[in-house]
């Protein structure tokens, strides 16, 4: 049962990096080819929240012990942020399936749904491990971290001399983390009340 837990949480987060990051990238690129200003504004305002995701990946290196409760929040931050805003999704529906772009937008953000509550569901059956991840059941939590531990500390190593250690890694993604809340203090504050769930996208870019 645990070997089949620790599958299902590896393949959970096979699954997220290539939907978290290769699939969108690849929506991001042609929609700026296309010029479709929806789809573009979309994917700016994803990555902009996913960031947080990326962020507890650090905190996860640094050992931190509620990385695991931000990486919670930071999976349910970006399944909303792609079905928030009504000017964007009205705009998609007016699409036919023929458009491909359009078609296959629309497909990673249901797929991204379902994994992210797939995702959900597997973390809260280890609930214990929102308090702290170095506990023995929460390893296979900590094992993507680690392969991108390996790729930072050899760019760190190459930039700098040095070891990406786990003490910096606990700074950088506090200071990381820190500042992302500040921004998103700010959006609920200002952003939020003025525009609602109105993207703007309209007005977005200039071509």
């Amino acid at each position: 049962m645990i070997f089949i837990n620790e599958f299902s949480a590896w393949i959970t987060f096979q699954l997220s990096a290539i939907f978290i990051l290769g699939i969108p990238l690849s929506i991001f690129i042609w929609s700026i080819k296309k010029k479709n200003k929806a789809i573009e504004k979309l994917l700016k305002t994803y990555w902009k929240v996913s960031i947080l995701f990326f962020i507890s990946l650090i905190l996860f290196i640094g050992g931190v012990n509620f990385s695991f409760l931000t990486l919670i929040i930071s999976t349910f931050l970006m399944t909303i942020c792609i079905w928030l805003w009504t000017d964007i999704n009205r705009e998609l529906k007016g699409y036919k399936l023929t458009n491909a772009l359009v078609t296959l937008t629309k497909a990673w953000r249901w797929a991204l749904t379902f994994i992210s509550i797939s995702f959900l569901v597997h973390a809260f059956q280890d609930f214990s491990c929102l308090n702290s991840i170095n506990s023995s059941e929460c390893l296979k939590w900590s094992e993507p971290s680690k392969n991108l531990s390996q790729i930072i500390n050899q760019l760190f190593n190459f930039l700098f001399g040095a070891n990406f250690t786990e003490s910096i890694a606990k700074f950088i993604g506090l200071f990381a983390l820190l500042i992302y809340m500040l921004g998103l203090f700010q959006w609920f504050i200002i952003k939020l009340p003025r525009s609602g769930r109105n993207s703007g996208f309209s007005n977005y870019g200039e071509y």
